[in-house]
């Protein structure tokens, strides 16, 4: 009989964040004969789904061997929202286990493996459970501003997150920055100091997603963005919470006021039109930027467009846990990248590869100068791609090491 996980996600599927860095995994793990359940939980299920919605997502993951279960998304009050979908997350997998006799439970972040754990415990079935971690849990929500640090959410939160670190069997981290700092000794053996197994995964792309960033592409979409004789930074992802939104705008500042010809592009999935507003606040012209919000599949369509990129993120201690997903899309590209340090592995990875420059201070003369290094490079897409290729491969990277902390756990 061919082993079996639950994989829970605090997110809904339609998110790209789920069809980009969950759905692809589980798809390497099916490769392993591993079925494969999925649970999310859709933000205002009744309204966003409708029967015919719901039973085509299902078929269409059926066919690619993921049987896939929703439950709601509760977001305010925050703390007594969770509580609930705890509780019913708890409910929902103890039927499940009680149904599928799973293997192997899997919780992205904490909130999941906190279902899990209170659902095995109330089960007689007792499936091994993965904590894949994302980052620090805590840490995040009080340097990104929204938790007092110390304050009692955090403490609890701390205390939640220790005893789901105790009670799971097998973890996952983004960075070896966090295994140095949760499992030290496991960077030798593998192993935490129970013996429990332990996966460094960074947040890897699919390369046949990024197939579509070729040279034609570059031409076509330079092209028609009217932009083929200028300077393009690209930047992918949020602004506010720990990303540094007030330097990254003072760095497209600085860069338009050296090369009046720059061109901006910002892909963003919330709040696209006060980004649009802040850089019309900056004195730049709509020829001058683009601001959009796109699918996933379209991504690499416009990063091949550009000819650098830019990741600022607060380099706060939660940051040493994390994985942007986009520096590996960036590279996926071919795109150099100018960064701060003191984020995840990022610091060792640019250096070690040469890819791009890390930004020692923010102001107007650090920006320009390291745009001015960017462009001293020369031309090392390949360079890029090849790094993204060994470090950030779905496949070779992402896909194996899950397979084998898999492996492992059901052996033990």
């Amino acid at each position: 009989m061919p082993a079996s996980t639950l994989y829970i996600c605090y997110f809904g599927l339609r998110e790209p964040l789920v069809q980009t860095q969950v759905l692809p995994y589980l798809r390497e793990l099916i490769k392993d004969g591993i079925e494969v359940t999925l649970l999310t939980f859709e933000p205002d299920f009744k309204r966003n789904w409708d029967e015919q919605a719901i039973a085509a997502a299902r078929d269409e993951l059926a066919a690619a061997g993921i049987e896939w279960k929703a439950a709601g998304y509760h977001k305010w009050p925050s703390v007594p929202a969770t509580a609930l979908d705890i509780l019913n997350g708890a409910r929902i997998v103890r039927r499940l286990i009680s149904r599928k006799q799973f293997d192997i439970v899997h919780g992205r972040v904490l909130v999941p493996v906190i279902m899990a754990l209170i659902a095995r415990g109330l089960s007689r079935h007792k499936p091994k459970i993965i904590y894949d971690m994302r980052g620090f849990f805590a840490e995040e929500y009080t340097d990104a501003g929204i938790w007092p640090e110390g304050g009692s959410i955090y403490r609890a939160a701390k205390r939640t997150d220790t005893w789901s670190m105790k009670e799971a069997d097998g973890f996952v981290v983004l960075t070896e920055k966090a295994r140095s700092i949760l499992f030290p000794e496991s960077q030798d053996t593998g192993k935490d100091r129970t013996g429990r197994p332990v996966e460094v995964i960074p947040c890897c792309i699919d390369p046949d997603r990024f197939e579509a960033a070729n040279e034609a592409t570059r031409n076509a979409t330079r092209n028609r963005l009217g932009v083929a004789d200028r300077t393009v930074i690209a930047y992918v992802g949020s602004f506010g919470g720990w990303y540094m939104s007030d330097e990254m705008f003072d760095l497209f500042n600085a860069a338009r006021e050296a090369d009046p010809n720059v061109f901006m592009i910002i892909l963003t999935q919330r709040d696209s039109g006060g980004v649009r507003q802040r850089l019309t606040d900056l004195g730049f012209a709509a020829s001058d930027v683009l601001v959009d919000t796109v699918t996933p599949a379209e991504v690499p369509l416009y990063l091949a467009a550009a000819d650098m990129a830019v990741s600022l993120i607060k380099p706060c201690y939660s940051k040493q846990a994390s994985s942007p997903t986009k520096i590996a899309e960036y590279l996926a590209c071919g795109l150099p990248i100018i960064s701060n340090r003191g984020i995840g592995d990022v610091d060792e990875l640019i250096t070690e590869d040469n890819v791009g420059v890390l930004l020692d201070r923010f102001d107007r003369d650090a920006y320009i100068d390291a745009i001015r290094r960017i462009k001293e490079l020369g031309d090392i897409n390949e360079r890029c791609r090849t790094s993204a290729k060994e470090r950030f491969d779905l496949v070779t990277v992402g896909g194996d090491r899950y397979r084998r902390l898999y492996k492992r756990l059901l052996q033990s």
